[in-house]
């Protein structure tokens, strides 16, 4: 089986639901990991904090690194969260990452990882 990761994509740090409306996420969320681990899919998850306030960048300069806040990037949607899935294939990883965003309300990339016999 080969091991996809499905990117949580956190669309406004600024605009996150009420909090009743994050509770019920929190619990499809919960269903959807149980769902994972029954099927023998579950490798990892995990939510991130606001990279505003908690992101620190690494970049390599002239022999050495320097180091800034974060985030690495600018722009409207940043990676809110990651699972870590096993699939047989991309059309079964596709199905677990439907799953996840209709779980999370949020968008969802689906990518393999590199180096991995079909």
């Amino acid at each position: 089986m080969k091991h996809y990761l499905l990117s949580v994509m956190q669309p406004g740090w600024d605009d996150l639901p009420a909090p009743e409306e994050l509770a019920g996420i929190g619990a499809r969320l919960d269903a959807f990991h149980q769902e994972l681990r029954e099927a023998g899919a579950w490798v990892f998850a995990g939510g991130l904090h606001d990279p505003r306030s908690s992101s620190t960048v690494l970049r390599p300069r002239d022999g050495d690194v320097l180091v800034t806040d974060g985030p690495y990037a600018e722009g409207k949607e940043q990676l809110g969260g990651i699972c870590v899935v096993r699939a047989p294939d991309l059309d079964a990883a596709l199905e677990w990452g439907r799953k996840a965003a209709l779980a999370t309300t949020l968008p969802i990339e689906v990518r393999p990882f590199m180096g991995e016999a079909d």
